[in-house]
Formats: C-alpha cells, structure tokens, sequence
C-alpha cells in the first residue's frame, strides 16, 4: 500500500485531478466525502452538531442546511473551533479505517484532504501516515472565476475564501509533486500520467495508528 496525501486551495480542481486518479486505478478517500457521509441524519456527528448549533441549522426535510453552517462559522472563529471539535475526531477515525482497511493490499490510496497543509504548518504528530504530498496548484484568479460559474460565489465571497486559506507559496514549499490545474482538461492528463508514475514508486506506508484519544 501506498498513500499520497492530495490537496489544493478551494477552486483549484481537487476533485477533477483525484477522479482522474481513481480512473486510473487508485482508491480515493475523499475527507468532504466522508464529513457529508457522517453529516447525514442519525448519524454521530449530525446528532452533535444538532445537539450543540439547534435545529435552526437544519432545512425543512432535517437535512443539514450547509449554508446556513457556513454563514455561522465563517465569521466566527469560536464557532469555528467548536464545529471542528464536533467533526473532526469521528471523520479522522474513519479515514485512518479505511486507510487500515487497505494495509496489506498493493493499492495507491489518495488521501483527499483540504486542510492537509495547515495541519502540517501547525506542526505536531501527523493525523496520517503519507509517503508523499501531492498538491494540485491553480492562481488565484482562475479559482476565483470558477467558484463564480461553478459553485455560484460572488467574486466577493470566492476572494475572502481564498484568503482565509493557506497562502498558495506555502501549499507549494510543502509539496512533493504539483499538478498545474489551470491548463485545460487533455493538458492536464499527461501530468496525471507523471504523477501516477511518480507516486507508485514512493516507499509503502505504514498504517496510520490509531491514537488512545482524540
């Protein structure tokens, strides 16, 4: 088993490169995927966000209204940091499963992770074991103009986004491979190819131990 560890500032393209990745023939662990999975009613961390935020964060069918989340956390910091320590501990659980689940098979893993860069900038022990970072890098400007067409920001909101992540020079120090997402989709697969090239050469990895806490 390998595991690469795969992120990108939001509008750059993550999931058209991690997609492409699963086509040819790596298993994606996808941490957004995994939030949503565990977000969805009766499930651990619905009932915590629920029990903590109220219902007035959920929509008519009970469904997490993700919007209305978004609005609350994005200005407040406080906030923030109460809704990660609702979701981060069981989402993390469960990527260190399903990363285990895989240990003695001769699979790529691609560990989908948007905040991968912050928590190693943070310092401290690694959430997760990953023999290699790869990083999908697109400016800025291009980000921008596709959250405006395809994920209905105002320019306005795309730009504070932006800026409240990571700055994209550190993303790019950190990386051991960049994937230059701001080309168009047939430029973008001879880079897949050399990037798949290079991440099954990595040295296996070890499973992620599974901490005593949280």
């Amino acid at each position: 088993m390998i595991v690469i560890g795969l992120t990108g500032g939001i509008g750059s393209g993550k999931s058209t490169v991690s997609d492409r990745f699963v086509d040819h023939g790596a298993i994606l662990i996808d941490a957004d995927q995994i939030v949503k999975e565990l977000q969805q009613p009766g499930q651990i961390v619905y009932s915590e966000m629920v029990k903590h935020f109220g219902k007035a964060i959920l929509n008519e069918d009970q469904t997490l209204d993700r919007q209305s989340i978004a609005g609350l956390v994005f200005s407040d910091k406080e906030a923030l940091r109460q809704l990660n320590q609702i979701v981060h501990p069981p989402v993390n659980k469960e990527i260190r499963h399903r990363i285990r689940e895989q240990a003695d098979s001769e699979n790529l893993l691609v560990l989908d992770i948007p905040l991968l860069v912050e928590g190693i900038i943070a310092g401290g022990p690694p959430r997760y074991v990953v023999s290699g970072i790869l990083v999908v890098d697109t400016p800025p400007e291009i980000s921008v103009q596709r959250l405006i067409e395809h994920r209905g920001f105002t320019e306005e909101d795309a730009r504070s986004r932006i800026n409240a992540q990571v700055a994209r020079e550190r993303r790019l120090e950190v990386a051991d491979f960049v994937v230059d997402n701001s080309v168009a989709l047939n430029e973008l697969e001879p880079q897949i190819i050399s990037a798949m090239r290079w991440a099954m050469k990595l040295p296996e990895t070890e499973p992620t131990p599974e901490p005593p806490e949280e």
